[in-house]
């Protein structure tokens, strides 16, 4: 699979090919990225996936995501406006908005898109259920990761460190459900048919 990621962000580059192993990865080449202001984690995707297609090499397939955290006592927010809900102070932040809240469920979302040379779409979804801790640790991971604490699990993301998140992230399960997903397809690489 010869693949561009439709991202700017050369540290995505290297998650996905650690969870996307045997595709040939590479950055978009590209300036004015759309904007993300879709209304769902999909659509936002979908909107970097079609600028690839049309601004990246017509032969390879394009590849978008997009994620965040959904936290019940704060209505399901920050989601798909996560990252600018942050503002680069995710743990603080997080912590702070849930000063005195007895409900700390959360969970990670994240949306994969693919595009075909020809435009056709494949998409996989990933979502990681788990509890805001009190207080952060770890040091392993980014963004909320040193609070979040997965379902079955009493250390955080950071604790559990990459070598966990590269199996059950919420990015490893989207990968996982889109290499699924383009499995069933004749026209990708390896895949085949399906009645």
């Amino acid at each position: 699979m010869k693949v561009t990621v439709c991202s700017g962000n050369p540290h995505k580059l290297v998650e996905f090919g650690e969870l996307l192993s045997g595709w040939e990865l590479e950055l978009l080449e590209a300036g004015d990225y759309p904007e993300e202001d879709r209304a769902t984690y999909v659509d936002n995707a979908r909107i970097k996936a079609r600028y690839g297609r049309l601004a990246g090499p017509p032969e390879r397939w394009m590849l978008a995501d997009d994620s965040g955290i959904e936290v019940t006592a704060l209505g399901g927010a920050p989601g798909v406006h996560t990252a600018r809900w942050a503002e680069g102070r995710h743990v603080e932040k997080l912590l702070e908005a849930l000063a005195g809240a007895d409900d700390r469920h959360a969970r990670y979302v994240c949306e994969l898109v693919l595009l075909s040379p020809t435009g056709d779409e494949v998409r996989g979804t990933g979502v990681l259920e788990g509890t805001i801790a009190e207080a952060g640790s770890g040091n392993e991971g980014f963004g909320f990761d040193p609070v979040f604490v997965p379902d079955g699990e009493t250390r955080t993301v950071a604790e559990l460190g990459d070598d966990w998140k590269a199996e059950h992230s919420h990015r490893a399960l989207a990968a996982r459900d889109l290499k699924t997903a383009l499995a069933r397809r004749s026209d990708a690489p390896g895949g085949h048919a399906t009645s």
